[in-house]
């Protein structure tokens, strides 16, 4: 059993690996090859589907029927994180030293992107049955009351946990579900998993609390959570947050993250590190993205949990626009390229590939939501393997429990998530919040060697804000 775990982890940790790696596999035409037609050139972040992953597909998908629309379509991966990938696609675009058509913008980058004219406004061409996206996840398309990109894939973040620890622990339940699973009842698990003697078992849950986006994220679940409503910007990118609001969310978020019940080490996780201690049996619990699903599933089996969040989870994922710089014969045709990329049949595939589609009908019952056409190889719904290529295979939908894990935990946690700020100046705001919150995973610094209160840490986050955000 402790070699299977410790393969398991290897396995995903090698996953992880190659889907955040910094080398990148850049997918550019061959020096002298013929261009027998005019391109669509799309820009993406690495696929966390690995080579040949589902993007790719579709996008050959599209070049399979080329008489009809006259255009080919590349797809360049940019190497390194996402912060990298967003300094790269806004410098290539200002300075024009990218021939870029169609970019995939993370969610929270379309109003930065909108608002500096990097990308143009859409009209209906580029949404085939725009009734059909789920309207959380639409909404993070808009900007300045425009549409400026068409959801691709999304994102909300889950609850995984292990059934055979609860077994072991003799847990009055080993299914969680539904709004009754919240943060105290989890900390309450913290004596029974520890006279479980578990093998390797360290704490109750982990997550992403390093110095990058992975802290902000958290920091606003809890935020979210603590404060109904709560939000720190408008629809305008003005600061609305109050001191007393923050001061209740780094409340909420220190008591969560608080040692014994996190791993030590969680404020220098991220998704790679995050996964691999949870794959070791190191905790019964692991905050992360929905990919991570068919491949703890086809490690586990029926022994992996799965919920959403409790309290409130956040809305990522990506979304497609078309560049201001192209013009307006190629803007039209990249229109065009978007919607096939985005519609119900390519849906349902991002789907099974393991993403999280963004359009209500991929979630529905077979046989009454489109067939994975656009990419054959994965009609059947494949995962990724640990070498990063195309598996073929997809967990089955219903979990031990009965459960769907596509309707009834994934598609509401899409529904009910929660934005991070809406801002075009989104970096700063992010950095901000990962710098101050680090007061509470850091060095002591306060007189002999104390941390700062919660009102303090709200204060000076709040005074931060107010120097970035207008409002």
């Amino acid at each position: 059993m402790a070699r299977r775990l410790t393969a398991a982890a290897l396995s995903l940790l090698s996953l992880l690996t190659f889907t955040a790696c910094t080398g990148g596999d850049v997918r550019e035409q061959p020096q002298g090859a013929p261009d027998s037609s005019p391109r669509i050139v799309v820009a993406s972040g690495q696929d966390v589907t690995g080579k040949n992953g589902i993007r790719q597909q579709l996008i050959d998908a599209w070049n399979a029927e080329e008489g009809e629309h006259g255009y080919q379509a590349r797809l360049v991966e940019l190497p390194g994180s996402a912060d990298q990938q967003r300094s790269q696609l806004l410098g290539a675009l200002q300075s024009g030293s990218a021939q870029y058509d169609v970019v995939n913008l993370d969610v929270t980058w379309i109003p930065e992107f909108a608002d500096a004219g990097l990308i143009r406004p859409l009209d209906d061409s580029a949404v085939e049955d725009p009734g059909d996206l789920i309207p959380s996840v639409d909404r993070t398309s808009y900007w300045d009351g425009k549409r400026y990109a068409v959801p691709f894939n999304s994102d909300a973040s889950l609850l995984y946990y292990r059934r055979d620890h609860l077994v072991k622990a003799s847990a009055s339940r080993t299914d969680l579900g539904g709004d009754d699973v919240t943060w105290d009842r989890l900390r309450e698990l913290l004596g029974p998993l520890d006279r479980a003697g578990i093998k390797d078992h360290e704490a109750i849950w982990t997550t992403q609390l390093a110095a990058y986006e992975g802290r902000t994220v958290n920091a606003i679940e809890a935020f979210a959570s603590a404060v109904p409503g709560f939000r720190l910007t408008d629809d305008d990118g003005d600061y609305v947050a109050t001191e007393e609001q923050l001061t209740e969310g780094v409340t909420e978020l220190r008591e969560r993250t608080a040692s014994p019940y996190i791993l030590d080490g969680a404020a220098e996780s991220r998704e790679a590190e995050s996964l691999s201690a949870f794959a070791e049996g190191r905790t019964t619990f692991l905050r992360h993205w929905p990919y991570a699903y068919p491949t703890l599933h086809e490690t586990f089996g029926e022994n992996l949990g799965v919920a959403r969040l409790p309290g409130k989870a956040v809305l990522g994922g990506q979304n497609l626009a078309v560049t201001a710089s192209t013009s307006e014969q190629r803007a039209a045709k990249a229109a065009e390229l978007i919607a096939f990329l985005t519609d119900p049949d390519s849906e349902r595939c991002l789907l099974r590939a393991g993403f999280a589609a963004t359009r209500t009908s991929a979630y529905e019952q077979a046989g009454t939501a489109p067939d994975c056409r656009h990419a054959p190889a994965y009609a059947e719904g494949p995962s990724a393997s640990p070498t990063g290529e195309s598996t073929g295979r997809i967990p089955p939908d219903r979990m031990a429990d009965g459960t769907s894990y596509f309707r009834d935990i994934l598609r509401p946690a899409l529904r009910a998530a929660v934005n991070r700020p809406r801002t075009p100046l989104y970096g700063a705001v992010t950095h901000t919040l990962t710098t101050e919150l680090g007061a509470l995973y850091g060095p002591p610094r306060g007189p002999g060697g104390s941390r700062p209160g919660d009102a303090e840490i709200a204060k000076s986050l709040d005074e931060a804000l107010r120097e970035v955000l207008p409002g």
